[in-house]
């Protein structure tokens, strides 16, 4: 150590020595039988050692003695006022003796231990150190005339560093005990143990017994002003009104419900239709007409005004072409129970056009008879099957079943006195038109019947449409119960709407499907299936409010299918049975309308197709009058 350093240490050592030896003697005033030369000796060896480090006069230059006192007190105070770093502290500890940093070491854990146990107790002790490590701090700086007995305590060894330590211990604790964060924590647990009340129902107020209660109307009570009851009145029971009820049974007179049909006009008409045959034979041996020339006919078919008429009140579910080959006369059957009759020859238009109402249910199929076409008929929802005769002005009754409604119907004879009528529960019936009244309930294997047909060469096969189902049927084998059909094709994912066979050979069934295909399959050999040809993709969804789609053959060419579309413009498409699109008829102003039924003349080149709302649009060549 430096010389210069000599005289300050001494003076520093002395005043150390000073205290140490009054603390002493201060302890030892309590202590018997001891003597004070030992203990003095003792505390003077580690104090002098204590005292060799001072944490302000290392840099000291100038003789501290020659010094003014304010000075020196400003120094010291500049000095412990500035936090010394980690690497000092650990430094300068480790130069201390072993029994000092005891000391120190064991000071901290005492008092960190109990500020932890006790805020209170330990916020006081502490503030009483350091006021005595101030009052120690304040003699180090020269001031000689103070009472050097305050500072005196156990900590009085301790370096002005751990003393302001041991300050900020004492005040950091302090500040804790006044937050009272134990006493918080123990409310609140205490509140979260308690249960919350429940909640108290509300009483219902008690009814005085003079209580006025609320005004009511004495009209509906029904008591006069005076106080007197009205006398009671009798509810008569409701009457159940059938929204479709049932036609009498036997002929309905042909009586028009748009005309009087006391008029001349009207007897004409009927003489009209009761004149007109058929002119040509079937024409099941004639060759069939190319596909050029047969295109080049539906390109000359056109559509106007006077060829677009509302028919019939409400959709049209039904429609058929009289074969005459003179006059243009169209058949129309409503989802209302109409039947609508128009001549196109008749000018104005309005003229020619007389509506009857036989049926009281959709009219879901319509046929002139094959053997006196001044007959047309029909066949309803509600169970009846009636004939036409135009002749006699009256609709005969042919087969009737209240019990049952009917889907479809076809002629078994060429002659038409056979008939096979297709019920929606899946049955069967076979009549036999010269004897009205009669028929055979006949079962089958399907659960509905939509549509039923005959083939046209082999009489004996007939065809129906169900569910997800086509069964083609043998006539000779049919028994009341327990029918199984003679081929089965399940090739269908919905239900569906329709099946036909080809009109002259009956080798090509097209079907209609809800999966928006018309699938072709090839019946020439009547075996166990019948192979698919063709699939043609279509827009079959029609929705709610419009007739569904029936794809049907063109009479006059085999492999030429019919059927409505969905598409924009509006149209009416013909496909070829290897799927390719034949012709489309567009109406541009006239054909503004989805037409969900049509029908092919069975010679001439003239297309009708009815629409949802009972109109009839008809396309024709120019020299079909």
């Amino acid at each position: 150590m430096s010389g210069s350093l000599v005289a300050p240490e001494d003076w520093v050592g002395s005043r150390q020595r000073f205290q140490v030896e009054a603390n002493e003697y201060k302890e030892n005033q309590s202590i018997t039988d001891a003597s004070l030369r030992p203990i003095q000796t003792t505390v003077l060896g580690k104090t002098a050692k204590v005292c060799l480090v001072p944490f302000s006069l290392s840099n000291y230059k100038s003789d501290p003695l020659k010094c003014p006192k304010s000075l020196l007190q400003k120094k010291c105070n500049k000095v412990t006022s500035k936090k010394p770093k980690k690497t000092g502290i650990k430094k300068w500890r480790r130069n201390l003796p072993p029994e000092v940093e005891a000391m120190s070491f064991k000071a901290e854990s005492t008092l960190q231990i109990a500020s932890l146990d006790d805020h209170t107790e330990s916020s006081k002790q502490l503030s009483d150190k350091a006021m005595l490590s101030a009052d120690a701090e304040s003699s180090q700086d020269g001031d000689s005339d103070e009472d050097t007995t305050s500072g005196l305590d156990e900590f009085s060894g301790l370096s002005p560093y751990e003393r302001k330590r041991l300050k900020n211990i004492s005040e950091n604790a302090k500040f804790f005990a006044s937050l009272q964060l134990s006493e918080s924590a123990a409310r609140l647990q205490e509140m979260i143990k308690k249960k919350q009340p429940s909640e108290s129902k509300r009483k219902k107020p008690r009814k005085r017994e003079n209580e006025i209660g609320c005004r009511r109307s004495m009209r509906l009570l029904k008591v006069e002003p005076s106080g007197f009851s009205l006398p009671a009145t009798t509810v008569k029971p409701a009457v159940v009104v059938d929204e479709h009820p049932l036609l009498p049974p036997g002929p309905l007179d042909m009586t028009p419900e748009n005309q009087n049909d006391d008029d001349e006009h009207f007897k004409g008409f009927l003489q009209i239709w009761a004149d007109v045959t058929k002119t040509s034979s079937s024409s099941t041996g004639k060759e069939l007409p190319s596909i050029l020339s047969y295109k080049a006919n539906l390109n000359d078919m056109a559509i106007n005004e006077d060829t677009v008429h509302k028919v019939t009140r409400g959709s049209v579910s039904s429609i058929a072409l009289h074969p005459s080959e003179t006059r243009t006369l169209v058949a129309a059957g409503a989802k209302s129970g109409q039947i609508g009759l128009w001549d196109l020859t008749q000018h104005p238009k309005q003229d020619g056009v007389y509506v009857f109402q036989p049926h009281t249910q959709p009219v879901s199929c319509l046929y002139f008879s094959p053997v006196n076409p001044a007959h047309i008929l029909s066949l309803s929802y509600d169970g009846t099957l009636r004939c036409g005769d135009f002749s006699r002005a009256v609709f005969e009754e042919v087969y009737r079943d209240e019990r049952s409604s009917f889907s479809s119907f076809d002629f078994l004879e060429e002659n038409g006195s056979t008939l096979i009528v297709g019920h929606w529960d899946g049955s069967m019936s076979l009549v036999d038109s010269r004897t009205p009244g009669t028929s055979e309930k006949l079962g089958s294997s399907m659960s509905k019947i939509r549509t039923i047909h005959v083939h046209p060469v082999h009489r004996q096969y007939f065809i129906t449409a169900g569910l997800r189902d086509v069964h083609i049927y043998d006539a000779r084998h049919l028994k009341p119960r327990g029918n199984q059909p003679l081929i089965s094709s399940a090739e269908h994912t919905k239900s569906i709407a329709s099946a036909y066979f080809s009109p002259l050979t009956g080798n090509r069934v097209v079907t209609t499907c809800a999966d928006c295909k018309l699938r072709i399959f090839n019946s020439s050999c009547m075996s166990s299936q019948i192979p698919l040809v063709t699939t043609i993709r279509h827009n079959t969804i029609t929705g709610r409010w419009l007739t569904r789609f029936q794809a049907v053959w063109d009479p006059k060419q085999e492999d030429c299918a019919i059927v409505g579309s969905m598409a924009h413009p509006r149209r009416v498409e013909i496909f070829h049975e290897t799927g390719r699109q034949v012709h489309s008829f567009f109406g541009e102003d006239y054909l503004a309308s989805v037409c969900s039924i049509n029908a092919m003349h069975p010679t001439r080149y003239i297309l009708a197709g009815g629409n949802s709302s009972g109109k009839v649009h008809v396309f024709m060549k120019s020299e079909s009058c």
